[in-house]
């Protein structure tokens, strides 16, 4: 009587798709990351679809399309803007303020406004409005 040894079995992975696993993995990560920031400057439109909110100590100024200045819904002559939204954003501790401008104004309107936050050292941040 002949006894034989059991054949023992071996696992194997079989790794010779794993280059190609990891050359697309690395490809759509590659892909991915440059569409996620593709620029630096962060441009706030007139309209969006998705606008975020801000809530903390809200400083605003409107200007409408005849050009009358409002801060904080109470109007301001323009030569009286910079001391106004200097003492709004002292009384409020903050240093942000909101533009709510209307779509009609120019953009020389909008860097008036904004050179004026600028001397002020303030962030000046441009309101929208949700697209329909």
């Amino acid at each position: 009587m002949k006894l034989r040894g059991r054949h023992k079995e071996s696992a194997e992975v079989f790794t010779e798709s794993l280059n190609d696993i990891m050359f697309f993995l690395l490809l759509f990560f590659i892909i991915l990351s440059t569409l996620v920031n593709p620029n630096v400057i962060k441009l706030s439109l007139p309209s969006s679809k998705s606008p975020s909110t801000l809530n903390s100590g809200k400083v605003t100024l409107a200007v409408d399309a005849n050009h009358d200045y409002y801060v904080n819904n109470n109007k301001v002559p323009f030569d009286m803007l910079a001391p106004v939204l200097q003492g709004e954003t002292k009384a409020k501790n903050t240093s942000k303020i909101i533009l709510q401008l209307d779509k009609s104004l120019t953009v020389q309107d909008l860097a008036d406004v904004m050179q004026i936050g600028n001397d002020l050292k303030l962030d000046m941040v441009l309101s929208v409005q949700k697209q329909q």
